[in-house]
């Protein structure tokens, strides 16, 4: 049976945000745009919602860039190719200064609205807003069809939060035919409690309406063409959440989609920090295993990892790598990384390396004093980020023995208590964090 046009997927286009400076995960989006920071030792965050997409069937993707985009764009570009002759595409646009517009993204609408006429092609045409960092598997097809059979508008995507954790989100409050009652940006106290929802009459059961009675949005909008276009005319509407969703709810029919599966917000270095250790463990809240619907990353065609002498637990070792003597645990080891005889590694992640060093590299290392690219003998490593292409040197020890939270060293930053080493860093032998 053929779906009528309104119902078809290839009337979807899905545009991704990946605009933002990404200023609370400095220091790993001092050279990179926030979606390109490494995941899960292969990964790079804006392959997730590239991946929900094309496992939704859903083949016509605008990526939206602006800060640091170069290395999103190369990714993208050596990663994501279609046949010529289908009508699937990943198009990049960057922000750009017209004649008639000087001004580069003001926010998450604004970026949507320089490039609508690029949108909004045909009459039947919907749009699906998405983020570049977050980490979720969605099947946007329930979206879609939740969207088609309610004749809605706008749907937003929300989740079930506990009330420890609501005041940091945008909150819906639905009614029991899941239309949106209210919208309110990260409401405190007795604000925060009027956004309380009984989310069994949404099919949740007496216990999950007891732990998590707040729904919050998750950043991921649908809408009907037409709306979209009265909704951004005016200019004055530069950001989803605080200005064209509050609008969206007066004017129009929006409606709550609730879903229920993971869902991490990667936007601050704790959050990434932590998602990226739950990796480790014997049953990840998010398991990149899961082949019904794949993640898809770069193919680099690299050797398998050499293990020579290692104790690992519980850990992620990533292709390329060289590990001799180490003791690992509870730690992502990246891509081409070369560990050390002696080295420890505890919660660490290690984002490994663009290439290999060859002769020529190791010996304009010996002539400058810098350790070659890895993590030298004999070195501690605990709690840390070590971003790629670090210069880790022997009988280094990272270990924020004082719990310090923030903090900016030679070489190295603390953010929420965890120390990170930024991409191309150097750290001499024997140095202390």
């Amino acid at each position: 049976m053929v779906r009528k046009n309104r119902e078809n997927p290839s009337h979807v286009l899905s545009i991704i945000l990946a605009g933002g400076a990404g200023k609370r995960l400095f220091p790993l989006t001092q050279d990179r745009s926030k979606p390109a920071v490494p995941l899960g030792g292969k990964y790079r965050l804006i392959d997730v919602p590239i991946s929900n997409c094309l496992n939704s069937a859903l083949k016509k993707i605008f990526v939206l860039t602006q800060f640091n985009s170069a290395s999103l764009n190369h990714h993208i570009t050596n990663t994501f190719r279609f046949d010529p002759f289908s009508e699937g595409f990943i198009e990049v646009l960057a922000a750009e200064q017209t004649r008639t517009n000087p001004n580069w993204f003001q926010g998450t609408a604004d970026a949507v609205r320089q490039h609508l006429h690029r949108f909004t092609g045909r009459d039947d045409d919907y749009q699906l807003i998405l983020s570049g960092d977050q980490l979720y598997r969605m099947d946007y097809q329930q979206l879609l069809d939740n969207h088609w059979k309610r004749g809605a508008d706008v749907t937003i995507c929300a989740i079930p939060k506990s009330e420890a954790v609501a005041s940091s989100f945008g909150l819906l409050k639905l009614d029991v035919d899941a239309r949106v009652q209210q919208f309110r940006e990260k409401p405190k106290d007795d604000a925060l409690r009027e956004m309380h929802t009984n989310t069994t009459l949404l099919g949740r059961s007496p216990e999950e309406a007891v732990e998590r009675p707040y729904l919050a949005s998750m950043g991921i909008y649908l809408f009907k063409r037409s709306v979209l276009i009265e909704l951004l005319a005016d200019a004055s509407m530069i950001d989803f959440g605080h200005q064209v969703i509050p609008r969206a709810i007066e004017k129009y029919d929006v409606y709550g989609f609730v879903f229920d599966g993971y869902w991490e917000d990667l936007g601050t270095v704790e959050a990434f920090y932590k998602a990226n250790m739950d990796l480790t463990s014997s049953a990840p809240h998010f398991d990149f295993h899961d082949m019904t619907a794949p993640i898809y990353t770069r193919a680099r065609f690299l050797p398998s990892s050499r293990i020579e002498l290692c104790a690992i637990r519980d850990s992620i070792i990533s292709e390329g790598s060289i590990l001799r003597g180490a003791r690992i645990f509870n730690s992502v080891v990246g891509i081409r990384s070369l560990i050390g005889e002696d080295v420890e590694l505890e919660h660490a992640m290690i984002m490994g390396a663009d290439f290999y060093e060859d002769e020529d590299d190791h010996e304009y290392n010996r002539q400058t004093g810098i350790p070659d690219i890895g993590i030298g003998k004999g070195s501690i490593i605990r709690k840390a980020i070590i971003d790629k292409n670090a210069h880790i040197g022997a009988g280094v020890r990272i270990l924020n023995e004082e719990r310090v939270q923030n903090f900016d060293g030679p070489g190295y930053y603390v953010r929420d208590g965890i120390i990170i080493v930024p991409k191309n860093g150097v750290l001499p032998d024997g140095t202390l964090i």
